[in-house]
């Protein structure tokens, strides 16, 4: 840290015996060329750099930048004998730039550390042995044994009977999370008391943690509005300072009588050191990073500041139903086959189909079921969005799904359910009605206070889902949630956002299955349950909840708020005091030290207030 402050103080040193002598020593001992040169040594380690920026910016077209003002700024005071508030310009400025450095360097260090958790090596079993690779170099496939203590280096399946991780690096939560025998592990995961074994389902590069640690790099990149609206008025900006600056040393001599010309320079120069918007283009993006961190930390990934203020601004949340605001762990409650069906072929069949899918429901009838029969051969496999499966078992069609899909297919049923509030899994074979299953999902644990926060927040809530009707408006029902809608295919999602959007303004929706993509795509702001949900839905999203937890909607909404109520407060405070100085600095009631303060002091304090979100809590 020494190395960055060196020039710095150095300067400051070299200034303060500067001022000393001046102050003690007889002005004819400590002048002229003595003087000059005594305050250049101070000046040349915060200047030179400065300088060097200006001339690179010049070169590339860019003749009114920030380092271009501080440049004319502090060498017209060299030039009028003000040498100690040239070099205090730069000074300031130089550690105002160290400060800022330093800002962006821990919020970077603390979303690298939380998202970064993959070690470069794995212990991979080969028969009885083990052997240690590059986690790069692993292969899907491939059995890694995990020793209490250790990182997961890539996304897997659980072979050991049971394991307890800790998330924290994914989900911001410390607890540990137990898992059993067959369940999806993420890279990041910390595994804490047994040795376990995990097979290797998903390349080092396409793990869900390397795609999340790309996305919060990135995500500096997608500006907010705000940022872009002050990077370009401060292109407007600038130049016309510089214009008003001649014009407060020049014009004067058209009617002042007794012009001084090294007055009104002076204070021309104190108008180009107020009126440089360092401070604005400093604190701004660093106020948007802080609150991408802050965000990160809790285990909410936005995929560019421009989502913090989307989000800030959000009026309704619409959500799904299932993976969202209920667990998406089902149960098979009971299984009514019809007469002709009653035998354990039918469920080996729907069991052996729903293995192609990736929905929670198969998971659900492979619990039941038991292990899928090898013997069946299923072919022409088709999933038909927010209906189900499609299949063909040796020349005859095999369907599962929800009954539209019996509807598509004009497969005659006798059956009312209206009553029934538990998902459906309708099934049919060679053209017949075969029966049904039905299966519950909890809520979870967190969805009431999601939906209490959300309302003392003034946003609106709906559910939209592809479930039966009964079943959301059961769940909506139990959580006091105003607006439902139920049996909605993907598409008929789409129409529903886009008609929320046109009666209540901006939108965001939170969804977690490939039926949500499209969804997620039209609404203002898309959020994805990053644990369960499809790869095709967290890629869609602009924000993703790394712990599938929904009271981690309203925090994102806070955090989105709290930056851009930072953001603001930077901007209203630079251009306050900006604005006075600037008047008193052109009526020649403002020093050089006042246009410091006006400048860098500034934009130390903004800097201070935008990295302050970083140390926030927002449970």
């Amino acid at each position: 840290m020494l190395k960055f402050f060196a020039p710095a103080i150095f300067s400051f040193v070299v200034m303060i015996l500067g001022l000393g002598l001046d102050h003690f020593f007889p002005q004819d001992w400590f002048k002229g060329y003595l003087r000059f040169g005594w305050y250049l040594a101070a000046y040349i380690p915060v200047g030179f750099p400065v300088l060097k920026e200006a001339f690179k910016s010049i070169l590339k077209g860019d003749l009114f930048s920030e380092f271009f003002l501080m440049g004319i700024a502090t060498l017209g005071a060299f030039a009028i004998g003000e040498y100690p508030e040239g070099v205090a310009v730069m000074l300031f400025y130089s550690i105002g730039e160290v400060f800022q450095g330093m800002a962006v360097k821990r919020a970077k260090t603390n979303i690298k550390t939380l998202l970064d958790q993959r070690p470069d090596q794995v212990t991979v079993l080969e028969g009885n042995t083990t052997k240690t690779i590059k986690a790069g170099k692993a292969k899907i496939g491939d059995i890694i044994q995990l020793r209490p203590g250790e990182k997961l280096g890539l996304d897997g399946e659980l072979l050991s009977e049971k394991a307890s991780f800790n998330t924290a690096a994914l989900t911001g939560e410390s607890r540990p999370d137990s898992k059993e025998k067959g369940a999806v592990v993420l890279a990041g995961m910390v595994n804490l008391n047994t040795v376990s074994q995990v097979k290797v389902t998903t390349a080092y590069t396409d793990s869900k943690l390397s795609r999340i640690l790309e996305l919060v790099q990135n995500a500096t990149a997608q500006k907010a509005p705000t940022e872009l609206f002050i990077r370009k008025f401060a292109k407007i900006y600038t130049p016309i300072v510089v214009y008003l600056a001649i014009g407060i040393c020049l014009l004067p001599y058209l009617f002042v009588q007794d012009y001084e010309f090294s007055d009104w320079l002076y204070r021309a120069l104190v108008f180009l050191v107020i009126s440089c918007p360092c401070g604005l283009v400093i604190s701004i993006p660093l106020g948007y990073f802080g609150g991408i961190g802050a965000a990160s930390k809790n285990g909410i990934l936005f995929k560019g500041s421009n989502f913090l203020d989307s989000l800030a601004e959000i009026k309704e949340v619409v959500m799904d139903k299932t993976g969202t605001m209920t667990e998406g762990v089902f149960n098979v409650q009971e299984v009514r086959l019809q007469p002709d069906f009653k035998d354990k072929k039918i469920l080996d069949l729907v069991n052996a189909l729903e293995s192609k899918s990736t929905h929670p429901i198969a998971s659900a009838i492979k619990d039941y079921v038991g292990e899928i029969d090898s013997g069946i051969v299923l072919e022409e496999v088709e999933e038909i969005a927010g209906h189900g499966l499609k299949a063909s078992v040796e020349g005859k069609e095999l369907l599962v799904g929800n009954f539209k899909l019996m509807d598509k297919f004009s497969i005659p049923y006798s059956l009312n359910t209206t009553g029934i509030i538990y998902t459906l899994v309708a099934i049919a074979y060679e053209g017949k009605f075969a029966g049904y299953l039905t299966i519950a999902d909890s809520i979870k644990a967190d969805a009431q206070q999601t939906v209490d926060r959300l309302k003392s927040m003034n946003i609106g809530i709906t559910m939209l889902s592809g479930d039966k009707s009964n079943v959301v408006s059961f769940v909506a029902d139990k959580l006091s949630i105003p607006n439902s809608f139920g049996d909605l295919l993907p598409e008929e999602k789409v129409e529903k956002v886009r008609e929320i959007k046109a009666q209540k303004g901006t939108v965001a929706f939170v969804g977690d299955g490939v039926n949500d993509a499209p969804v997620v795509a039209i609404s203002d702001v898309g959020v994805a349950m990053g644990g369960l949900g499809s790869d095709a839905t967290i890629e869609t999203a602009d924000v993703v909840i790394q712990d599938d937890r929904p009271s981690k909607i309203p925090m994102a909404i806070s955090i989105g708020k709290k930056t851009k109520q930072i953001v603001w407060q930077n901007i209203g405070f630079a251009f306050g005091i900006k604005v006075l100085v600037l008047i008193l600095g052109a009526l020649g009631l403002a020093t050089m030290w006042a246009a410091v303060f006006a400048d860098v002091g500034v934009a130390l304090l903004a800097i201070l207030n935008a990295i302050r979100i970083q140390k926030m809590k927002f449970n």
